[in-house]
């Protein structure tokens, strides 16, 4: 049903915490089926250079968060608002279809953490 590298992102999730003296903080939820996502980032010198991630949900939402942090970390603010749903579904090597508001809820959470970066500079 999940592929190994979701499963992988499940079992140990990347950057999985809070960032107290973050640069931002951002959150996105699912109301259809409850799924919360929070991300913390250190933006200096136009990167992500520290990313942190809570989720609760299911398993996918879990390995979604912990697919995203790693895809953003240490890159250029201006090449993460491209990312895609699509993009993170094939990064985990795919997600069962019921499943795709997992990737939605991931990027949801990048481009309120992108708005805030925008909102404080």
């Amino acid at each position: 049903m999940y592929s190994e590298t979701l499963l992988d992102h499940f079992h140990h999730p990347r950057n999985v915490g809070e960032i107290p003296s973050a640069s931002v903080m951002a959150e996105a939820s699912n109301p259809v089926c409850g799924d919360l996502m929070k991300v913390w980032a250190v933006v200096r010198d136009g990167r992500i250079q520290e990313v942190k991630f809570k989720a609760a949900g299911c398993v996918p939402s879990v390995a979604c968060g912990s697919w995203l942090t790693e895809a953003i970390l240490n890159k250029p603010i201006a090449e993460l608002a491209a990312l895609t749903p699509n993009e993170v579904i094939s990064g985990l090597g795919g997600l069962p279809p019921a499943s795709n508001h997992a990737a939605v809820l991931a990027v949801d959470a990048l481009t309120r953490l992108l708005e805030r970066i925008r909102n404080s500079a």
